[in-house]
This record gives structure tokens, C-alpha cells and sequence, in this order.
């Protein structure tokens, strides 16, 4: 008797393991935030000074060569 609810119980905890219903949508939402966050943190150092100084005088050598 002790066995069969063991085994009955054991077989209900592995179905509820098992069960990945809605993790598509959890990975879903997790991306996206992940993609934005990674976003502003780009914006946030391409936006920054010492990138738009740096890709000035990039263009600057570049326009100024001789050739």
C-alpha cells in the first residue's frame, strides 16, 4: 500500500517537473528585456563623449589625407 502511493506520488512530481507549459513565453519576455537593457547600454556608450570625439577625428584623418 505504502509503495503504490509512493509510486503515485513519484509519478505526479515527475509529470509537474516535466510540464513546461508557458516557458516559451517566459523566454520570450526575458530576451526582450535582455535586448533592451543591452540597447541602452549601447545608446548609452555610442551617445558618450569620448566615442563621438574618437569617431570625429577618425572622419577628420580620414577627409584631410593626402593623397
Amino acid at each position: 500500500m505504502k509503495m503504490n502511493r509512493f509510486r503515485a506520488w513519484e509519478a505526479r512530481a515527475t509529470l509537474l517537473l516535466a510540464d513546461e507549459r508557458g516557458m516559451s513565453t517566459v523566454e520570450y519576455a526575458i530576451g526582450t528585456v535582455a535586448a533592451a537593457a543591452f540597447g541602452a547600454i549601447l545608446y548609452t556608450v555610442v551617445t558618450g563623449d569620448s566615442i563621438v570625439s574618437a569617431l570625429t577625428g577618425i572622419i577628420s584623418r580620414a577627409l584631410t589625407t593626402k593623397g
